[in-house]
């Protein structure tokens, strides 16, 4: 099993009418983006949902992380909420799936 640590596991979704590249997060980063969400949820600032969509996308999907806030503004909020909620299922985390409580 050891050499099994670090491996990514990743599959293609739609995303504006293309495919990208999303990777299943791992235990510390699914711990960093609670942490995120943790903040997100205590933070009066306008723009924290918007953050923690870009944080969870900047983790997860392949090459994101070369894009800046600017590149972020100019995708379709719908559009990048869809995908960080695709991000969040596929890594085990939310209501739904295999790793909600009571399953």
């Amino acid at each position: 099993m050891k050499h099994l640590v670090g491996k990514q596991i990743t599959k293609k979704v739609s995303f504006m009418d293309d495919e990208v590249e999303i990777k299943k997060l791992s235990v510390g980063e699914v711990l960093k983006v609670q942490t995120i969400i943790t903040k997100s949820t205590k933070s009066k600032s306008d723009d924290a949902q918007v953050q923690l969509i870009r944080d969870v996308i900047k983790l997860a999907v392949i090459g994101a992380d070369e894009l800046t806030d600017d590149d972020f503004k100019k995708f379709p909020l719908a559009e990048l909420n869809s995908l960080s909620e695709e991000i969040i299922s596929y890594s085990g985390l939310g209501g739904g799936g295999e790793a909600s409580e009571g399953n």
